[in-house]
C-alpha cells in the first residue's frame, strides 16, 4: 500500500517520499481516507506511529481540493503544548512544500506581536496552544468563521493541563459545520465523553490497545538507592558512549539540579521544563538534535511534544506518579518503526509506581544490576495483586486493630493527583476524572 492509493495528491506524496516515507503507517492507512472523506474521526495510536501525518497530509488534501480567497485559518489544530504546537507546524510546512499552502504557529511564552502580525497577512493552517490562542482572539487578531477542520491533538493531555474551560469556549466561536478529528495516545473516558458532545458520527480508528507500549522499545529497570542514581547515569552514558540521551525527572528543580550535576561531571547536559522560557525551551531542543548536547533532562511537560528521530535512548531517572506517563515517555524512543532503549533507575521507595507501571503494561520489566551500585533494598518481582474489597470486608480485625477513632488519613485531592510537583498538569488541579474544572496552565 503506498500513499497515493490512499487518494492523496501527487504533490502530497512527494513531499512525504522527500521525508523517506514510502509506505503508510497503520493509523494512517485508517485515518487518512477516513478524513478524505468528510467524516469526523477519532483516532487512537501509540506515540510515534505516524500520527501528526495521518491527519495533516489529508488535511492539507482537503484545503487544495477547495481553494478559497479568505484570510482563514481554514484549518485549526490545538495542541497542548509549545513543543508539540512546533513539532505540527513544521509538519504541516514539510509536506505542504509543494502546495500553496501558509500555515502559522502561536503559543505562549514569546512575544505576540509578531504573531498577530502574521496572522492579519492571512493564513490557511494555523496550529496553537488554547490559552494563547483566546489570548489573540480577545486582542481581534484571529477570527473563526472561516474555519472548516478542527484538530484536537493530544486531547488528554489538553485536559489534564487544564485546558478544557479555553477549548469549550473556542468550539462555541466555531461554526457549527466543520469537520473534527481527535487524534490521542489514548483515550480516557473524559475523552470520550468530550467526543460525544463534539463529534458527530465519527469514525474511530485504534491501532493499538491503549497504554500500551510500543513492541520495539527494549525495557529495562536498573535497581539502585536513589543516592546513587545520578553516578550510575554518568556511567551508563560513558561506559555505552551515548551521544544523545533524553532524561525524564519528575520535577522542574530535579531537572536543574541534575543538568547541573552532570555538567560539574563532564557530561553536556540541557533542561527543558515549563518553568524555562520559549527561548531557552527551543535552543536546549536545537542543540540536542545537533548533538552539541549529550544528555538532555526534562520533565512531563515534554513527554509527548518531542519528536527526535531515531532518538536511541530513554531514561526514566525518576519513575513518574502516574503509569499513563511511563508509556508517553518511553515513546520518545522506537519511532515509527525505528528501534529503541528505554531504561529506569529505580529506588526502593519508587516500588509501588514500578508496580503500576507493570500492571499497566501487562508485563514485568527485566532487572539489571550494575556491579558497584547495588542497591540496599531490593524491589519486588511482581506487582503485588489488587486487594479483593469483599475479603476485605469479611474479614475480622486481629490484635486490637480494629475501628480507628481518630482522623481518617487524608486521601488524595483530585484522582492522579501530580499538585506539590511543580509542573501544575495534575488532574488533582485539572478536571480530569473528578469533573471538576481547571485552571489552564501554562503550555
Amino acid at each position: 500500500m503506498s500513499f497515493s492509493s490512499l487518494g492523496l495528491s501527487e504533490q502530497l506524496v512527494r513531499a512525504t517520499s522527500d521525508q523517506g516515507y514510502d509506505t503508510p503507517s497503520p493509523i494512517q492507512l485508517q485515518a487518512i481516507p477516513a478524513v478524505l472523506s468528510g467524516r469526523d474521526v477519532m483516532a487512537a495510536a501509540q506515540t510515534g506511529t505516524g500520527k501528526t501525518a495521518g491527519f495533516t497530509l489529508p488535511l492539507l488534501q482537503r484545503l487544495a481540493d477547495n481553494p478559497r480567497n479568505g484570510k482563514g485559518p481554514r484549518a485549526l489544530i490545538l495542541t497542548p503544548t509549545r513543543e508539540l504546537a512546533a513539532q505540527v507546524h513544521d509538519s504541516v510546512n514539510l509536506y505542504s512544500r509543494y502546495v500553496p499552502t501558509k500555515a502559522a504557529v502561536v503559543f505562549g511564552g514569546v512575544k505576540i506581536n509578531p504573531q498577530m502580525m502574521k496572522l492579519r497577512k492571512g493564513v490557511d493552517v494555523l496550529v496553537a496552544t488554547p490559552g494563547r490562542l483566546m489570548d489573540l482572539y480577545q486582542q481581534n487578531a484571529v477570527r473563526f468563521n472561516e474555519v472548516e477542520i478542527l484538530v484536537l491533538d493530544e486531547a488528554d493531555r489538553m485536559l489534564d493541563m487544564g485546558f478544557i474551560r479555553d477549548i469549550r469556549k473556542i468550539l462555541a466561536l466555531l461554526p457549527a459545520k466543520r469537520q473534527n478529528l481527535l487524534f490521542s495516545a489514548t483515550f480516557s473516558n473524559e475523552i470520550r465523553g468530550l467526543a460525544e458532545g463534539l463529534l458527530d458520527n465519527p469514525v474511530q480508528v485504534e491501532v493499538a490497545a491503549r497504554n500500551t507500549s510500543a513492541e520495539s522499545i527494549v525495557q529495562s529497570v536498573y535497581p539502585v538507592d536513589q543516592s546513587q542514581k545520578t553516578a550510575l547515569l554518568s556511567k551508563l552514558v560513558r561506559d555505552n558512549g551515548w551521544e544523545q540521551v533524553l532524561v525524564f525527572t519528575r520535577t522542574k528543580h530535579g531537572a536543574n539540579r541534575l543538568t547541573q550535576k552532570l555538567e560539574k561531571d563532564g557530561i553536556t547536559a540541557a533542561a527543558i521544563h515549563g518553568n524555562k522560557s520559549q527561548g531557552a525551551r527551543t535552543r536546549a531542543l536545537a542543540d540536542f538534535k545537533a548533538g552539541e548536547v549529550r544528555v538532555l533532562v526534562a520533565t512531563d511537560i515534554a513527554a509527548r511534544g518531542l519528536d527526535i528521530k531515531q532518538l536511541p535512548q530513554v531514561v526514566n531517572f525518576e519513575l513518574p506518579n502516574v503509569p499513563e506517563d511511563y508509556v508517553h515517555r518511553i515513546g520518545r524512543t522506537g519511532r515509527a518503526g525505528e528501534s529503541g532503549h528505554a531504561l529506569s533507575l529505580v529506588s526502593a521507595d519508587e516500588g509501588k509506581m514500578l508496580a503500576g507501571i507493570e500492571r499497566l503494561i501487562k508485563k514485568q520489566l527485566p532487572r539489571k544490576e550494575i556491579e558497584g551500585f547495588e542497591p540496599k533494598n531490593n524491589l519486588p518481582l511482581k506487582p503485588k495483586a489488587k486487594a479483593d474489597p469483599s475479603k476485605a470486608r469479611n474479614r475480622r480485625p486481629q490484635g486490637g486493630a480494629g475501628k480507628s477513632f481518630g482522623p481518617k488519613p487524608a486521601g488524595r485531592s483530585g484522582g492522579r493527583g501530580r499538585g506539590g510537583q511543580g509542573e501544575g498538569q495534575g488532574r488533582g488541579q485539572g478536571q480530569g476524572r473528578t469533573g471538576r474544572p481547571a485552571q489552564r496552565q501554562s503550555a
